[in-house]
């Protein structure tokens, strides 16, 4: 049995055992260390950054020469492995800045872990939520397969004091991305997109590193130079000029072009040749493009956040993590503006005093949400820069679908002033609708539309179910259907502040209404932001109805590819003055239950919808039993208990002294109806 103390009379054979131990035991699980590092590692910076600090975290745990024996955390069989872990969860848990400057560098290239699915999307987004120990234990569970007993034993030594919450946060995280944990290392789930050992390579921008050598070759050249002049002047005897005055005014100091040397930039035709479409494709725009002080004034701004700095709900307000690129430099309605990224986030600098930054998170984009970005803003009318792959641009009213689109100028990408207007208000908002070039997808047409942020948000439809068929994705809100849908019920929609990516609207059921008065279209609304949270809200559509009538919703991951079963429910008045409680559910809702005060109803709906005759409103619940026997409730509750106010709005409008208060309302009782 081996000793864990060191032996008095043998000091330096048990000062030196644990370190060979401990190398031999990286060496044989550095992969494994790595990819534990790297999970755990805050989200604070870009891929290239991350995966150096990984290898640089599990290397700076190898025990220093003189490091004696201690009691490794349990939780593993090898106490040279579990102690080399402790000592990366520590250096994750409590990360110093100073240790980025002693980081590993790689000059010249850039490395990036493998491109993974939407699955690992999502699984980055949430990450990014969470604070160090959720992020820890996340790791422990997925990447070490550890028990949850095990995990909070291994935090409790890692310092964490609240280590079942950590757990808690990492569950909900595993739950929501579809990710198991406490699977074990042999069986752990596919993370290709977070092994930092197995990296793809590529090069930095060329002609930035050229022009950035250049310039440091000139200046070290002027260096010599001015030194060998200052060398030869205080070697002369003699001056053959002036001696300048020391009280005279100092000379100004050399304006440098700190702008254009910082900033990264792709040729105009990138997009036509990359696999990955989406911001970081934009090739730099603009009419002052080559402004120096322009541009160093936009990276300051970016690099120093100060009071003019103004940030989405969910973005962060730290200096750029990566070179920023140059997507456009101009003057906008005689204002100049910057557009930059940083492959993160998008920063939009309006120069003069009543400027300013506005930040907006922008990754994980793709063609159509990288669409469009929002130049400049004035009053109703919005100014957008269209990417470079757009063919067409056109602008249409949401409430309008019979009425043709109307065509959009946009020289070298830029529109002139379109009309704007809030989707959730009911009232005809003015969308955008684009057409990429055949270059990049055939025939595709896609809607945005402009919630008061930098990125408008990507409008999709979802059709009925068939026949109880797989339910359909997502697909462009083009078509006729899509655009009755969305004039009928898109004012329902549930988050009208900037930040949210894309917004869905799923027609779940539709319900035939008792005494021949026609039929009911059920739908949810979902809105995703771009930080991965997202938020639903049902509604119904009523025949002769001025608007749709909320049934329910609020956070969440309700009518989400992960959240595909649901179920709404409202009070309707038919034409002869008849009560019904009518209730719907989705594809898989084989049963419908409805409880009162003193009455319920209980029955199977083959077309999962069920109407019942009573004879006043009354306080019920309702739920939905799946063909599987899983029972349901309405998403936030359902509408309500009481009548309807039809004088109250289905949504609060934004706040238009702070443009990133949020528009989600509180739960209400009654449910209720839009007036337009």
């Amino acid at each position: 049995m081996t000793e864990r103390t060191v032996d008095s009379a043998a000091p330096a054979r048990g000062a030196v055992r644990p370190v060979v131990q401990a190398e031999a035991a990286l060496v044989r699980h550095y992969r494994r260390l790595v990819r534990l590092a790297y999970v755990a590692l805050p989200a604070d910076r870009d891929r290239h950054s991350r995966v150096l600090a990984a290898h640089s975290a599990v290397q700076r745990a190898l025990p220093s020469r003189w490091a004696r024996r201690s009691d490794p955390a349990p939780g593993d069989e090898d106490p040279a492995y579990t102690a080399l872990r402790l000592r990366v969860l520590r250096d994750g848990l409590r990360p110093r800045p100073a240790r980025r400057l002693l980081a590993p560098r790689v000059w010249g290239l850039r490395l990036f872990t493998p491109h993974g699915g939407e699955q690992d999307a999502a699984l980055e987004h949430a990450l990014a939520t969470l604070d160090a120990p959720a992020r820890a234990a996340f790791a422990l569970r997925v990447v070490e397969g550890l028990t949850a007993p095990e995990a909070a034993e291994v935090l409790r030594h890692a310092g964490v004091e609240q280590a079942e919450r950590a757990l808690g946060a990492a569950a909900g995280v595993g739950a929501a991305t579809g990710v198991g944990v406490g699977v074990g290392p042999a069986a752990e789930p596919d993370l290709s997109a977070f092994d930092p050992c197995a990296v793809r390579v590529q090069p930095t921008d060329l002609l930035s590193r050229r022009r950035t050598l250049t310039a440091v070759l000139l200046v070290g050249v002027l260096g010599l130079t001015t030194s060998a002049a200052v060398l030869s002047g205080t070697g002369s005897r003699t001056r053959t000029g002036p001696v300048a005055s020391s009280t005279g005014p100092a000379p100004a100091p050399p304006v440098t072009a700190t702008g254009p040397a910082r900033l990264v930039r792709v040729p105009a035709d990138l997009w036509q040749h990359t696999a990955r479409v989406d911001f970081t494709a934009w090739p730099a725009r603009g009419d002052r493009r080559e402004d120096a002080a322009l541009l160093g004034r936009a990276t300051t701004a970016w690099e120093r956040p100060g009071p003019q700095t103004r940030a989405e709900p969910g973005t962060d307000t730290a200096p750029p993590i990566a070179p920023p690129r140059l997507l456009y430099a101009g003057t906008v309605d005689g204002v100049a503006v910057v557009l930059l990224y940083d492959g993160q986030r998008l920063a939009r600098y309006t120069d003069g005093r009543d400027g300013g930054l506005d930040l907006a998170r922008a990754d994980d984009s793709d063609v159509t949400t990288a669409g469009a970005v929002v130049l400049h803003r004035q009053g109703t009318s919005v100014r957008y820069l269209l990417a470079p792959w757009v063919e067409a641009a056109e602008t249409r009213r949401i409430d309008r679908p019979e009425t043709p689109a109307r065509p959009l100028d946009h020289p070298d990408g830029l529109t002139p002033a379109a009309p704007g207007g809030v989707l959730t208000d009911c009232r005809g908002a003015t969308v955008l609708q684009l057409r990429s070039s055949p270059v990049v997808a055939e025939k595709h047409a896609f809607l945005l539309a402009d919630l008061g942020g930098l990125v408008p948000a990507h409008l999709t439809y979802s059709p009925p179910p068939d026949h109880n068929q797989p339910a359909r994705s997502p697909r462009e809100a083009t078509g006729p259907d899509a655009l009755q849908a969305w004039a009928r019920a898109g004012c329902a929609a549930p988050d009208g502040t900037p930040g949210v990516k894309q917004l869905n609207l799923w027609a779940f059921a539709v319900q035939p209404l008792p005494q021949n008065a026609g039929s009911a279209s059920w739908v949810c609304l979902r809105a995703d932001r771009w930080t991965g949270e997202g938020s639903a809200a049902t509604a119904v559509l009523l025949p002769a109805a001025q608007g749709p009538q909320r049934t329910g919703g609020g956070p969440g991951r309700s009518c989400s590819r992960f959240e595909q079963d649901t179920v709404s429910w409202a009070w309707w008045r038919s034409p002869q003055g008849t009560e019904f409680l009518l209730a719907a559910g989705s594809r898989r809702v084989a049963r419908l239950t409805v409880k009162g005060p003193d009455w319920s109803a209980d029955r199977p709906v083959p077309d999962h919808t069920l109407a019942v005759e009573r004879p006043a409103r009354t306080n019920v619940q309702v739920e939905g039993v799946l063909d599987g026997g899983t029972r349901i409730g309405t998403p936030g509750g359902g509408p309500a208990r009481g009548a309807a106010d039809p004088r109250r709005s289905l949504l609060k409008q934004p706040n238009r002294s702070a443009p990133w208060v949020s528009s989600w309302p509180a739960t209400r009782s009654g449910a209720e109806s839009v007036r337009p």
